[in-house]
């Protein structure tokens, strides 16, 4: 089944990626269901991402991707399979005080994002091993090194 990806640019970052890479990216992380999907990504500055931060997360603070799963009824089939927010400034800044190319660490943030709109996630010890590991496969597959080569747990 396809994914389709729709990428929202609210502005434009020096090293931004371009949108079929962000699309590229996105298709990797995604584990086909039964029918076709789609997912907006949508590149945001730090005030856009601070604000949704605060108002779905209760943190006051740019992030560098927040994940919006569909949220249909359960005898519902979305064709959405939900919204990502990418905020450009912290996916750039993250990428140079973690000493990653920018590349790099942008497809995490991509990937990691998109296996939350799957379902996954990191709140206990054993889902944050299990999704880390995932991150990992699924970018050493696509030619980057493992996002997480200071985590000891992998």
């Amino acid at each position: 089944m396809a994914l389709t990806v729709e990428v929202q640019l609210a502005l434009r970052a020096a090293e931004m990626p371009s949108t079929s890479q962000f699309a590229h990216w996105a298709r990797a992380a995604w584990t086909p269901a039964a029918s076709d999907a789609e997912v907006v990504l949508r590149v945001t500055d730090d005030a856009e991402s601070r604000q949704l931060n605060c108002r779905y997360r209760g943190q006051d603070k740019p992030t560098n991707v927040l994940s919006f799963p569909c949220d249909a009824p359960p005898s519902v089939v979305p064709k959405l399979l939900g919204d990502l927010v990418i905020c450009a400034p912290v996916v750039d800044r993250e990428a140079q005080e973690q000493g990653k190319a920018s590349e790099a660490h942008w497809a995490h943030m991509v990937v990691h994002g998109m296996l939350h709109l799957q379902g996954y996630d990191h709140e206990t010890d054993r889902q944050a091993h299990a999704m880390e590991q995932l991150e990992t496969d699924i970018l050493t597959g696509l030619g980057y090194p493992p996002p997480y080569l200071d985590d000891e747990s992998l």
